[in-house]
């Protein structure tokens, strides 16, 4: 199998794996921040949003309440896929931009999210723009 068929068949199966631990409540830092009015309103006023890495981003400077948000959320979003990806045989980056690919693809009209040039876009009512990588 050459390495790119190799690599489509991987990210499918992180794919499916990250999208049933979503499915099933298992991205609890996800789910912890939506019920934070101050991530609520951060997301809603376009001050975070998804990064391709999996990771959650300050657009523009932001204040260091709000960075410090961001970088605990990091942190257990870093936790969660360190002992995803240990269970599906994947490093934490690969887990990671899998869920990044996930993340950006479940943000809602009007939400922050970077697109693959690296560039923090406003999501419309049409698909984000996702890494070709994405699965």
């Amino acid at each position: 199998m050459d390495h790119a068929m190799h690599r489509s068949v991987f990210h499918r199966f992180v794919l499916a794996g990250t999208a049933a631990a979503l499915a099933l409540g298992g991205f609890a830092p996800a789910a912890m921040a939506q019920r934070d009015p101050a991530y609520d309103a951060a997301r809603a006023g376009g001050q975070v949003g998804e990064k391709m890495d999996g990771y959650l981003g300050v657009v523009g400077g932001g204040t260091p309440s709000l960075r410090a948000m961001v970088d605990d959320l990091n942190i257990k979003r870093r936790a969660v896929y360190s002992q995803k990806a240990q269970a599906q045989r994947a490093t934490v980056e690969e887990y990671a931009f899998t869920s990044g690919c996930l993340l950006i693809s479940q943000t809602k009209p009007g939400e922050k999210y970077q697109a693959p040039d690296g560039s923090w876009q406003t999501r419309g009512a049409g698909a984000p723009q996702r890494d070709p990588r994405c699965p």
